[in-house]
C-alpha cells in the first residue's frame, strides 16, 4: 500500500513538493503574515487567501531548513510543524515525508482478534526511544499482543510528559526521536504482524508551548469550559480551521506514518452541535483512505452508543470505545474503593456478570457521581467493540502515586482478574508492565518551567489532599517521577514477576484459540462464571467462593498451578462441586 497522495490539498504547515516548500498558516485575523528562515536569514511574506490560510512556496526552503512564521511582528514555531529539533518553543524544521522508504505492508485481522498494549514511548524503555521500543517489539509478539498503542507522540514542553499535555500535534516529540525513527517503528511492527494504533488528543491543548491560540484566538471558545479550560471552537466559522487542523492532523498519522488507527483522547469533551459532529466527518473522512480500514476507538465515560451507531443510524460511524465500567466494578470488588466514580459501583458478582453481558453497566441509570442519569443500552453491539481493562495510563496515573492494581491487591486476585479480562469477549487492553506485575509504578509526570511547573505541583497536592490513605503525592515536576514510572525489564527473569508472566503468555495463547461466540456470564457463590464457546471460565473473587463442575470437562488451566504461584494452594474438588481456597481462576474445555 503506498501512502495516499495528499500533496494536492494544500496542507496546513511546510509541504516539501521536491522543488521547493510551501508554507501555510492559518490566521484569519492576522493583518500580515511571513515565514523566516535558513541561514542566512530570509523572509517572505505569505499571501491571505478568503478563508484566512496565509501560503507561499519558495525554492530554497529544503528538507532540514529551519524556520519560524511571524505573525503582525511576533515569531512563532509553526503550529503544524513536522518537527520541532529543539523543542516546542525553537524554530520548526522542515520535513520530507516521502523520505523514509517502507518495506512492510500493515497486518489485515479484525477487531475482534485485537489484543492491544497500550505503552508511554518515554517509560517504555530505560533509553525512552521510538528505536529502544521498536527492540521490545518481538517481546511482544511472543507475548501474544497483535495491536500497540502508543501514548500521545506530539511533542511537548520539556524533557519528558506523560503525553496529554499536546502542544506540537504535527511533531513526533524529539525527546523519542526524529520522525523517520517513528516511522522505523511502525514499520518494523507490521513486518511483524503487529498493528498500531496512536493515542491523540483533539479536546484542548498543554499550557505551554501550543501557538495556535496565540496566532488564532477565536479557536478557543471561551463561553464554554471543561475540564481544561475553554473548548475548542469546532462550530460556526472559527471551528472550519478547527476541524481542518485536527482533520488534517489524523490524516497525517494514519497516511504518512501508517498508523492503523486512532484512539481519541476525552472526546466527551469535543463539543460541537454542527449538522454533522466533528466525530462523525473523521470517520467518514478516513473510510475513504486506501489500504485496510483504520479503527477509531473513543475514550468516553458517558456510555453514549451513538458512537458506535451507523451514520445512516444516526450515529459516528467509530469502530470501538473504553468501557470502563468494568475496570471501575472488577477494582471495586477486589480493593472495596469507595470515592470519586467508583461510588456509582458495587462491585458484587452480579454488577460484574451484568456488565460482561452488556458491554457495559450503566444504561442510564442514575449516577451519584455525576447527578444524573447515565449511559444507553448497548448490549446488542459485538462486544469487540467494547475496550476492557484492568489497568491503563489514567487509572495508575490519576492516583497519587501511580499505584497499579497489582500494588493494590495480591496475586492470586490479581491473576483472577486477568484471567477474566483475558476470556471475556470484549477486546482486551494491557498496559505496559501489567504482564509481569511491575513494581513500576506509572505517575503523572510534567517538565514545565518557572511558574508554571510549581503551579502544576501545587495542583497536584491539592487535587489530592482528602485522597483516602494518602499522605504524600509525587511531586509531577521532580526528575524522579519521571525515572520511577520507567519500566524494569530485569524483573522478567526474576520471580514473582516471571510467574505472572507466564500466566499472562498462556492465558493469551489460549485466547487464541477461543471460538468467536460471545461470553455469557452468571454470578456464582464469590466470583463468576462465564462460557464461551466451548470452554468455561470459574473466576474466584475470595476465598471460600464455589461453583458446580461440568462433568463431562477437561481443566486447560488453573492459576493455582505451581507454573504460577511459588506456593499454590489448589481449590479442592468433589462430588462435581469446586471450592477455592483464595482467589483464583480455572478454565475448562466442556467436552460435547
Amino acid at each position: 500500500m503506498g501512502a495516499h497522495d495528499r500533496s494536492g490539498d494544500e496542507l496546513l504547515g511546510a509541504t516539501w513538493n521536491g522543488s521547493g516548500t510551501t508554507f501555510r498558516v492559518g490566521a484569519p485575523g492576522a493583518a500580515a503574515v511571513s515565514v523566516v528562515y535558513g541561514e542566512p536569514e530570509a523572509e517572505h511574506a505569505l499571501n491571505r487567501s478568503e478563508d484566512g490560510i496565509w501560503a507561499v512556496t519558495v525554492e530554497d526552503a529544503v528538507p532540514g531548513t529551519s524556520y519560524r512564521v511571524r505573525v503582525d511582528g511576533e515569531l512563532y514555531p509553526d503550529p503544524a510543524s513536522r518537527f520541532q529539533p529543539e523543542g516546542v518553543h525553537g524554530s520548526s524544521q522542515v520535513i520530507d515525508p516521502g523520505s523514509y522508504v517502507w518495506q512492510n505492508e500493515p497486518p489485515s485481522f479484525p477487531l475482534d482478534k485485537a489484543v492491544i498494549y497500550e505503552l508511554h514511548v518515554g517509560t517504555f524503555t530505560g533509553e525512552g526511544t521510538f528505536s529502544a521500543a521498536r527492540s521490545q517489539l518481538e517481546y511482544l509478539r511472543d507475548l501474544g499482543v497483535n495491536t500497540i498503542e502508543l501514548m500521545p507522540v506530539h511533542d511537548f514542553p520539556g524533557r519528558w510528559n506523560w503525553g496529554y499535555d499536546p502542544a506540537a500535534h504535527f511533531a513526533p516529540s524529539r525527546a523519542y526521536g526524529r520522525p523517520d525513527d517513528l516511522k522505523a517503528f511502525l514499520d518494523a511492527a507490521h513486518a511483524l504482524g503487529l498493528k498500531v494504533l496512536l493515542d491523540v488528543v483533539y479536546n484542548h491543548f498543554g499550557p505551554a508551548g501550543a501557538y495556535l491560540p496565540a496566532i488564532m484566538p477565536e479557536v478557543l471558545d471561551e463561553t464554554r469550559q471543561t475540564e481544561w479550560g475553554p473548548a475548542l471552537a469546532f462550530e460556526g466559522k472559527p471551528g472550519l480551521l478547527v476541524r481542518r487542523f485536527f482533520l488534517e492532523n489524523a490524516l497525517m498519522w494514519l497516511d504518512e506514518y501508517r498508523f492503523d488507527g486512532l484512539r481519541l483522547d476525552a472526546t466527551f469533551a469535543i463539543i460541537d452541535n454542527s449538522e454533522e459532529h466533528w466525530l462523525a466527518q473523521l470517520a467518514r473522512e478516513i473510510a475513504n483512505l486506501p489500504g485496510e480500514p483504520r479503527w477509531l476507538i473513543a475514550e468516553d465515560p458517558r456510555n453514549m452508543r451513538d458512537l458506535l451507531l451507523p451514520r445512516e443510524e444516526g450515529g459516528y460511524s467509530l469502530h470501538g470505545v473504553w468501557a470502563d465500567d468494568f475496570h471501575h466494578t472488577v477494582r471495586v470488588r477486589l480493593t472495596g474503593d469507595d470515592f470519586s466514580y467508583f461510588r456509582d459501583f458495587h462491585g458484587t458478582d452480579e454488577e460484574i456478570a451484568r456488565t460482561v453481558n452488556r458491554n457495559w453497566l450503566f444504561e442510564g441509570q442514575y449516577s451519584l457521581n455525576s447527578r444524573r442519569p447515565r449511559g444507553t443500552p448497548a448490549a446488542e453491539l459485538p462486544a469487540e467493540r467494547f475496550v476492557y481493562c484492568i489497568q491503563n495510563h489514567d487509572q495508575t496515573g490519576n492516583r497519587p502515586n501511580g499505584e497499579r492494581l497489582h500494588h493494590a491487591v495480591d496475586l492470586p486476585a490479581y491473576c483472577a482478574a486477568t484471567a477474566l479480562l483475558l476470556f471475556a469477549s470484549q477486546t482486551p487492553l494491557l498496559f505496559m508492565g501489567q504482564e509481569w506485575a511491575t513494581s513500576a509504578p506509572f505517575l503523572y509526570f510534567t517538565d514545565h518551567e518557572g511558574e508554571l511547573g510549581e503551579q502544576v505541583s501545587a495542583g497536584r497536592a491539592r487535587e489530592f489532599a482528602d485522597f483516602p490513605g494518602q499522605e504524600e503525592v509525587a511531586d509531577p515536576q521532580e526528575p524522579s517521577t519521571f525515572e520511577r514510572s520507567k519500566l524494569r525489564w530485569e524483573e522478567l527473569r526474576q520471580e514473582p514477576h516471571a510467574a505472572v508472566h507466564r500466566y499472562y503468555r498462556d492465558l493469551l495463547q489460549l485466547r487464541n484459540s477461543l471460538p468467536g461466540d460471545r461470553g455469557v456470564a452468571e454470578a456464582m457463590s464469590g466470583g463468576v462464571r462465564v462460557r464461551r464457546g466451548g470452554f468455561e471460565l470459574l473466576v474466584a473473587f475470595e476465598g471460600g467462593a464455589t461453583a458446580k463442575v461440568v462433568a463431562s470437562s477437561t481443566l486447560v488451566l488453573c492459576s493455582e498451578s505451581d507454573r504460577y504461584q511459588p506456593t499454590p494452594v489448589p481449590p479442592t474438588v468433589a462430588e462435581g462441586a469446586i471450592r477455592f481456597a483464595r482467589p483464583g481462576a480455572r478454565i475448562y474445555r466442556v467436552d460435547d
